[in-house]
């Protein structure tokens, strides 16, 4: 189940048993944090997350209530008269870019299976073009004090248009110095796992840390200074995004910053609370799913687990979800959010980044009769046709033990995709989960949509097979997708193998290729634990039939 913004509906539902909350709920957009108030942003992180949002593909979501008012650098609209014309025509402004600067510690290591942060950041400034063109990141090391003046030059000059300033792993004092000397005039600094006597920004404001024990423990004079819900919001988002050390999060980071106190972020409009409307649209069209969902204990006990979530921790959400899943949470979910978009939410399959399926296999042009099965796989001489290695999202790619079923249906030209996967449920129990896909051929062989019905809502997704061995050793898939009525668009891939395991070390330079096509670094991808995988529910429906031009029963694999 994708991000369906939980949180936000189970306060919904508690509008309706409690009226005398209706008042706390955020009608309007928020304004804009005032820059006379601070707030603390966290400097230094403990937790390394194994597994995240972020797949097999049943993808829950959540979010959190945050929308400023924005300043007027967004995108407006000018109705201009031209004299030669005499008539009104519509004319769009061009969005000025968003700069942004970092600047990282020389030879510092990032949790992110030892990457550099240099390198990490480098790889997020190429995600972030992902999102708008318009988004210019450079990365410095902090080495300029050190090196010719040339570089203390160009980074100068950055910082004199930078929108954001940012600084991770930055410890050397004569580094920090530079940067306090030079950075008075940005109106957004965060740091992050450096040097305290450097401060941060949003908005222009200072936003003062008192370290105890972690960042974000306290909030230094938020009565006297009369903090707005909505910037801590922003501190408190940033801060534990950042606490879960993958890609997607460290962009995630910006993004929010630049939503909030730049311009408005396009994939992050869906965050804005709906107020009445959102209210008035469950009571009319779902009373009786509402009031069957508080009635039932699974259902109601999901519905208050994920508001103990943190807005954006998918993994925590879905846990939520696999653990108290049940028809009438489908029933809810289906109501509110597919059938009647209480919400009024939209969001659109990413077009970027564009990923290229093979072209051929076992040297014969890619057709689809092939491609379909490639998917199949190791289906008829195994009992699955594929196992998740690693994933790159992590929200839906870390969960443990993942078998993939492809077959072709009965009908003809049907074809399925069942995804079998093992989620550890808050009470600590391992459960087993399993999904159903409808898989349609796309315009160029090699690629496919896929839809599905996951606890009430539909997602649609867009599949490539960017590589396979010949020997079906590996394979690497790509996928974008969006659930509609969710808000939520996202893209991932997966690496798979007949057993699970990582390929050889002689495939390396192949995989890492595939990789790159998909704009993916290795050290972005979460291993999946296959460790304790006993008694998965296989098994596809009789009179299903599998391949129809690959053999794969003479490979050695067959004895996995």
């Amino acid at each position: 189940m994708k991000q369906y913004l939980w949180r936000r509906l189970d306060r919904s539902v508690q509008l309706l048993l409690l009226p005398c909350k209706v008042m706390s709920l955020c009608l309007e957009p928020p304004p804009l944090p005032n820059p006379k108030t601070s707030a603390q942003l966290k400097r230094r992180f403990t937790s390394i997350r194994t597994g995240l949002p972020q797949s097999n593909h049943h993808r829950t979501a959540s979010s959190f209530s945050l929308y400023p008012t924005f300043r007027s650098r967004a995108t407006v609209s000018a109705v201009l008269k031209t004299k030669e014309e005499g008539k009104s025509a519509l004319t769009e402004q061009a969005e000025p870019p968003v700069s942004v600067v970092a600047v990282v510690g020389e030879g510092s290591v990032s949790p992110l299976k030892c990457a550099t942060w240099e390198e990490v950041m480098r790889h997020t400034a190429k995600r972030l073009k992902w999102v708008d063109e318009g988004y210019e990141m450079v990365v410095f090391t902090d080495n300029f004090h050190q090196s010719n003046d040339q570089t203390a030059v160009n980074l100068q000059k950055e910082l004199l248009s930078a929108d954001i300033l940012v600084v991770v792993a930055v410890s050397n004092q004569d580094s920090v110095k530079w940067i306090q000397t030079n950075s008075k005039n940005i109106p957004n600094i965060i740091c992050f796992e450096s040097n305290l006597d450097l401060v941060n920004k949003l908005g222009g404001s200072y936003v003062h840390s008192e370290i105890k024990g972690g960042f974000f423990d306290k909030i230094v004079g938020m009565s006297r200074l009369k903090k707005t819900n909505e910037t801590m919001e922003v501190v408190q988002t940033v801060s534990d995004a950042w606490d879960r050390r993958n890609s997607d999060d460290i962009r995630f980071c910006l993004l929010v910053i630049i939503n909030a106190y730049i311009r408005p972020v396009p994939i992050l409009k869906n965050l804005r609370a709906k107020g009445f409307s959102t209210l008035n649209c469950m009571v009319k069209n779902c009373g009786p799913q509402i009031l069957d969902c508080l009635m039932d204990p699974n259902c109601r006990k999901a519905l208050q687990c994920l508001n103990k979530c943190s807005p954006v921790d998918q993994v925590c959400n879905y846990r939520c979800i696999a653990s108290y899943e049940s028809p009438k949470l489908e029933a809810f979910s289906l109501c509110v959010l597919q059938k009647n978009n209480c919400l009024d939410l939209d969001a659109m399959i990413p077009e970027k980044p564009y990923v290229q399926p093979m072209l051929k296999f076992r040297g014969k042009d890619l057709c689809y009769e092939t491609a379909e099965d490639i998917f199949v796989g190791w289906l008829g001489s195994l009992d699955w046709s594929w196992r998740v290695v690693a994933g790159q999202n992590p929200a839906y790619d870390q969960f443990p033990c993942q078998y993939q079923l492809f077959y072709r249906g009965k009908a003809k030209g049907s074809f399925w995709y069942e995804p079998v996967f093992q989620v550890k449920t808050l009470d600590g129990e391992m459960i087993w989960r399993r999904r159903k896909y409808r898989v349609k051929r796309g315009k160029v062989p090699g690629t496919f949509y896929f839809s599905v019905l996951d606890n009430g809502v539909v997602s649609n997704e867009f599949w490539t097979i960017v590589d396979v061995s010949d020997d079906f050793s590996w394979g690497l898939f790509h996928y974008h997708g969006a659930a509609r009525v969710a808000g939520q668009s996202y893209t991932g891939a997966v690496l798979v193998s007949p057993d699970g395991a990582y390929p050889k070390q002689t495939e390396g330079s192949r995989l890492s290729s595939a990789l790159e096509k998909c704009g993916i670094k290795e050290w972005e991808l979460y291993t999946v634990d296959n460790c304790s995988c006993q008694d998965p529910p296989l098994g596809i429906p009789e009179g299903s039939s599998l391949h129809s031009m690959v053999d794969v029963e003479h490979q050695g694999w067959a004895s996995v």
